[in-house]
C-alpha cells in the first residue's frame, strides 16, 4: 500500500521539513518550562512523559526505516505481535527514563529524522508499519503526529496551542487521506469528489477539490486539523458538511491507520 494511497507528488517538500524542526521546537520550548511531566493529558493513561516519549520511539523507528531499511522488518514484528498495546507499552517503557534523559533523546532524535529525511530523495521508498512510504509523505505525518502529540500536551497544562501555517501539512493528509478514512472504517470509498475549504489561521482560505463538487466541507483550518487527528469531536468543532459523503468523512476522518 504505496505511500497509504495518499498523494504528496504536488507537496513543496524542504518547507515541510522546516516545519517539523519547527513545530518540535515548539513542544519542546512548553515541556521545558513544565514542571511536571506527570500530569495526565488527555490520551487515557498517557501523561506528559508519555507523549515525548511516543514521539522519541517514533524518531527512532523513522531512523530505522530510512537507514537500515532491512532491520525494519524487527520492529515491524515486533509491533505486530504487540497489537494495540504496542504504543502503550513503548511509550510507558522511556516515559519511566530519568526527564532529562528523555529530553535529550527525542531532541537529538527529532533533528536527525530531519537530517535523514534530507539526506535521501523525496521519492526513496522506505517500509513503515503496513505500507511503504517515501520522505515526501513521512515528512507531514511527522509534523501532523507532533502537532497532535503536542496538543494532547498543550491541552495538558491547559495552554492554548498557538495556530500557524504548519497546520497546512496536517490538514493536507487530511484532505489526502479520504480514502484512508473510509477504509479505515471498514466503509466503500466515495465515487464522487470532494471540495474542501477551510479558513488558515492568516485568514486566508486553503482550498481542495473541484469548485463544482457537490460533496463539500468548510471550516477553520484549525478545526479541521483537531478533527481529522481525531482530537476533538465533530460537536466542538465549526465544520460543516453539505452532501452524506461528506457528513460520514467528517465523522470517520482520520490520518493515521
Amino acid at each position: 500500500m504505496l505511500n497509504y494511497n495518499i498523494d504528496v507528488s504536488d507537496v513543496d517538500y524542504d518547507p515541510v521539513l522546516s516545519d517539523l524542526a519547527a513545530e518540535g521546537d515548539l513542544l519542546d520550548a512548553l515541556v521545558s518550562a513544565e514542571g511536571d511531566w506527570t500530569r495526565p493529558t488527555p490520551a487515557a493513561g498517557w501523561t506528559i512523559a508519555h507523549q515525548i516519549a511516543h514521539l522519541a520511539a517514533a524518531d527512532a523507528n523513522v531512523l530505522v526505516a530510512v537507514r537500515t531499511p532491512d532491520a525494519f522488518e524487527a520492529v515491524s514484528k515486533q509491533a505486530e505481535a504487540a497489537g494495540s498495546q504496542y504504543a502503550d507499552d513503548v511509550a510507558a517503557a522511556a516515559a519511566a527514563r530519568p526527564r532529562p534523559v528523555l529530553l535529550e533523546q527525542w531532541r537529538a532524535g527529532r533533528a536527525d529524522v530531519v537530517a535523514a529525511l534530507r539526506s535521501v530523495p523525496r521519492d526513496f521508498e522506505f517500509p513503515w508499519f503496513g505500507a511503504t512510504v517515501t520522505p515526501a509523505l513521512m515528512a507531514p505525518l511527522r509534523v501532523m503526529e507532533t502537532w497532535a502529540h503536542g496538543q494532547d500536551v498543550f491541552d495538558a497544562v491547559d495552554v492554548a496551542h498557538p495556530a500557524t501555517a504548519r497546520l497546512k501539512s496536517v490538514a493536507l493528509l487530511g484532505v489526502k487521506g479520504v480514502v484512508l478514512s473510509f477504509a479505515a472504517a471498514q466503509l466503500p470509498p466515495p465515487t464522487r469528489p470532494f471540495r474542501v475549504e477551510l479558513a488558515g489561521p492568516d485568514g486566508r482560505t486553503w482550498a481542495w477539490g473541484p469548485q463544482e463538487a457537490a460533496q463539500r466541507v468548510r471550516g477553520s483550518a484549525l478545526d479541521f486539523c483537531l478533527r481529522v487527528t481525531r482530537r476533538r469531536p465533530l460537536s466542538r468543532t465549526d465544520l460543516t458538511a453539505t452532501g452524506q459523503d461528506a457528513q460520514t468523512w467528517l465523522e470517520i476522518a482520520r490520518v493515521f491507520l
